[in-house]
């Protein structure tokens, strides 16, 4: 039994004609015939009489035609719901994202996709970028944002504006500093700064090391903290300085107690990428929102 056979019997006890409904749907008589034969034989009763003219329902045809009826029209709704996700009308849009950059990308990005797709629920996923790539990978969102480096044999790509870090400095600590010119400090200068920095195995704490390793050294930690928040607050507090991203900066409110001091030279920057499972099928509703994340970066 299938759809076909289904449609078939519910026209014909409608119209009660072999040949109107084969012509309704373009198919010869004799192959309808079968096609409702194969199905009586199928469910091992007959749904028609045939020896009438017009032919008339059985009663165990009525019962059948009735719930054939309800199943045909699940199946149109199913069909018809499914077009709606496709087009953004309903359904859900899933997204990965580190906190930082739920932080300050995520909220702009919501309201102008709900603004175009307000009945879609944004559903977002909040962890760090090793856990983001593999669930990613697994096909677990619409797109995550991660930062490179990404496999690109299980992963699609598609760059954001990269992120450069910057020096945010207590201004009492500002002495510490040897020189300060138009073009931002020498990172090499800032072996007696005492740091605010993340936990090691942190994205942030390895760039970070790779800093004071290239500039030859072992740089002053006055506190080791979980995230870059943390670490904002304790320069905030004249604790110590950090280095962090400056769309981070850029994405609190300017405090007076700080200096934001470009690092000359510096290869060290972190690049956000849009990912989504190799192959996998991108929705329009996605989509627009790939393009918001993208327009925003710039």
């Amino acid at each position: 039994m299938n759809s076909r056979q289904l449609q078939y019997a519910v026209m014909l006890s409608q119209t009660r004609n072999f040949s109107q409904v084969a012509e309704t749907l373009k198919i010869s008589q004799p192959s309808l015939s079968k096609q409702i034969l194969r199905l009586e034989n199928e469910l091992g009763v007959k749904l028609f009489d045939r020896t009438t003219n017009p032919l008339t329902v059985t009663p165990a045809g009525e019962h059948f035609v009735k719930e054939a009826a309800d199943i045909i029209y699940k199946e149109e709704q199913l069909i018809r719901s499914l077009e709606s996700f496709k087009s953004g009308e309903a359904g859900q849009l899933i997204i990965g994202s580190t906190p930082f950059r739920s932080s300050y990308m995520i909220p702009g990005l919501i309201k102008s996709f709900r603004e175009a797709y307000p009945h879609i629920k944004v559903d977002l996923t909040e962890a760090g970028s090793d856990i983001l790539r593999k669930e990613a990978a697994e096909g677990k969102f619409d797109f995550a944002v991660v930062n490179l480096p990404v496999d690109e044999t299980k992963l699609d790509v598609i760059p954001l504006e990269s992120d450069r870090l910057v020096l945010v400095v207590p201004k009492e600590l500002i002495p510490l500093i040897p020189s300060v010119d138009q073009d931002g400090v020498d990172f090499a200068s800032l072996k007696e700064l005492p740091f605010a920095v993340l936990h090691k195995n942190q994205e942030m704490r390895e760039l970070f090391d790779k800093l004071c390793s290239a500039n030859g050294f072992y740089p002053y930690i006055a506190a080791e903290v979980v995230g870059m928040t943390t670490a904002w607050s304790m320069a905030i507090n004249g604790v110590a300085a950090t280095i962090l991203p400056l769309q981070f900066v850029k994405s609190n409110p300017l405090n007076e107690s700080l200096s934001v001091i470009n690092i000359k030279d510096t290869l060290y920057t972190r690049q956000p990428v849009i990912v989504t499972k190799k192959g996998q099928y991108i929705s329009e509703a996605a989509r627009f929102a790939m393009e918001i994340l993208k327009n925003q970066s710039k």
